[in-house]
């Protein structure tokens, strides 16, 4: 028994029923087990105040490591080439490769992702730096075709996002406004929107083209086949737009999409597709799942109700979510009692629900957080200690994860920010230091396998920890932001969360009464878009359309949710969010070291 580790001694207790006579030669191992059972406990029921302190100084470094040698050595173009030490734009020699250009389209992307990370960071001088170098420099009259999804969520959502943040009446972040603002960054989000709206023109389901070029719309020999969440994730950004500019057919066309592929759900099992035609309706893929190419279709459900009220977003995710837990998950009935294998969320067909894969995906990760934000916290528990225990494993996470073999199938890792927002979250909810401790792992993992000479660079693989040449905007705007609210736990944003929604972008939205009360019929909307989408406009009970008003700006859980945040977990002080018992089952199971 010499040298026998606390994690092998686990298995062996757990494992094996032995005679009293042999209780003597087991004795070592059971002396071992607790002195790392009460160790463990320490670790990470408890985290020091300095230390805290020092992971918030260590993120903002993080940050502005990234952040600076972009400016320096990358601005105007849209990402930094970590490793090269220089900028990238558009593949214009190669049109064909999308993973470039359907991001990159030569308009300071990162910049403008970056903006309200800047105020995240209470660099108030920055921001406003910012804010006129992108008025000033930054133009979408460009020769790009680009994805419509990314757009949105980066660009449309990060202009949007500055522009709400400056007007703000409650100044949480701070006094933003600019002696001679006059509005110029929402009028470059109704300029960029306006560009990607010809998306939507003929096609036979309302559901929308995935690319189109900046100037001349969409490509004649562009393909007509999309991806659920593509196409179903444009009603926040969208609808925010249209209810600042007073012009509902940005928000109707979004909904029309929404609406469009919630009708093509399977009608036997409820189940949505990955991947479909836009002219047929006919589904290409029949994958269905919580990850790539479906994630945020479900999640902007929810925050479309979040922030416009809107009882048929609501009505809609939860009969989603419900159809979710009923084919997708798998493993033992309760997160924390019970017997039976960790509860993980697999791929299925969608017509029969059966699993048709054996691996998970980076993406995934974000449905914790999703499940906070509804109120299912203890599943959100769940599915959280998954991806830390892949996490630890391999200090990131593949972007595809192979839950059979527990090992990758697809290994690399662009600096995700997934995983960092679901930790964030389920601290807010449960104020555990378990994910203080899980957020430390991340930023420690990333600044020893990911930093490179002038920024952080994709893993090529989380295997061997080989680096590519690519930061991705999301790594500033997303994966640093979390981490930093994580630890700033005094931060303006956390003392007034119910006051503020993040985007799939991560970028900060106030929840305003002046977007959650609206009568199209008061505004002077075009009459194609009335007689294009008379459905989606409110009704009440007798069918008759009507305005919503409402005297409140913050978030409240909806009285017709099976969830509530309060009642959903229990924690006494000093405890694991998952207890010890699962949490080491699942570590064991993945091969992972605690």
């Amino acid at each position: 028994m010499i040298g026998v580790t606390g994690k092998s001694c686990a298995f062996v207790c757990r494992c094996l029923i032995l005679p009293m006579i042999l209780l003597p030669l087991v004795q070592p191992c059971l002396t071992s087990l607790a002195s790392w059972s009460e160790d463990f406990q320490l670790k990470y029921s408890h985290f020091p105040e300095s230390l805290r302190l020092e992971m918030v100084n260590e993120t903002k470094k993080m940050f502005y490591f990234g952040y600076d040698n972009y400016m320096n050595l990358a601005f105007p173009l849209d990402e930094l080439n970590p490793i090269l030490c220089n900028g990238r734009g558009p593949d214009y020699d190669n049109p064909s490769n999308i993973n470039i250009n359907d991001v990159l389209g030569n308009y300071s992307l990162t910049l403008i992702d970056s903006l309200d990370t800047l105020l995240i960071m209470g660099n108030i001088s920055e921001f406003k730096k910012a804010v006129k170098l992108v008025i000033e420099n930054v133009s979408f009259e460009q020769d790009s075709t680009i994805q419509v999804f990314e757009a949105s969520i980066r660009l449309l959502g990060g202009l949007l996002s500055a522009h709400l943040l400056i007007i703000d009446k409650y100044k949480y972040l701070g006094d933003l406004q600019l002696d001679d603002y006059d509005n110029e960054l929402l009028d470059m989000a109704h300029d960029l929107a306006a560009r990607l709206l010809p998306a939507f023109d003929n096609t036979k389901t309302g559901i929308p083209h995935p690319r189109v070029h900046l100037i001349n719309g969409v490509p004649l020999e562009g393909i007509t086949e999309t991806c659920t969440a593509g196409a179903g994730t444009l009603l926040v950004e969208f609808g925010i737009l249209s209810r600042l500019i007073k012009d509902p057919v940005y928000e109707n066309y979004a909904r029309r999409a929404v609406k469009s592929l919630w009708d093509l759900k399977n009608k036997d099992t409820g189940l949505l597709g990955n991947t479909l035609d836009i002219q047929t309706g006919k589904w290409t893929g029949q994958l269905s799942g919580i990850g790539a190419g479906m994630d945020s279709y479900y999640e902007y459900l929810l925050k479309s109700f979040i922030l416009f009220n809107e009882p048929e977003d609501l009505e809609t995710f939860q009969h989603s979510y419900e159809t979710i837990k009923a084919y997708l998950r798998k493993g033992r009935l309760k997160c924390n009692d019970g017997d039976g294998e960790h509860p993980i969320y697999v791929n299925v067909d969608m017509k029969s629900g059966v699993t048709s894969t054996t691996w998970i995906d980076a993406l995934q990760a974000s449905f914790a957080g999703l499940q906070v934000l509804y109120g299912d916290v203890e599943e959100a528990i769940c599915s959280h200690a998954l991806y830390y225990a892949v996490w630890k494993k391999w200090d990131a996470i593949p972007e595809r994860f192979n839950w059979q073999r527990k090992e990758p199938d697809v290994s690399f890792y662009p600096l995700r920010p997934e995983f960092a927002e679901s930790t964030y979250l389920l601290y807010q909810a449960t104020k555990n230091p378990f994910y203080l401790r899980v957020g430390q792992s991340i930023l420690e993992s990333l600044n020893l396998y990911a930093r490179a000479p002038c920024g952080y660079a994709t893993l090529h693989s989380v295997i061997d920890k080989s680096q590519e040449d690519r930061m991705e905007s999301f790594f500033l705007s997303e994966t640093c932001k979390y981490l930093y609210l994580l630890f700033d736990i005094h931060h303006p944003i956390n003392v007034n969360a119910e006051r503020y929604l993040f985007t799939t972008e991560g970028h900060v939205i106030p929840i305003t009464a002046s977007l959650r009360s609206f009568d199209w019929d008061d505004e002077e909307d075009d009459s194609l878009t009335r007689r294009l989408l008379p459905s989606f406009r409110p009704r009440n009970s007798h069918g008759r359309h009507v305005s919503r008003s409402f005297d409140s700006e913050a978030v409240t859980v909806p009285k017709n949710s099976t969830h509530s945040v309060c009642s959903s977990v229990s924690l006494e002080h000093g405890s694991l969010p998952l207890k010890q018992r699962y949490l080491v089952q699942l570590f064991d199971t993945i091969g992972a070291e605690l």
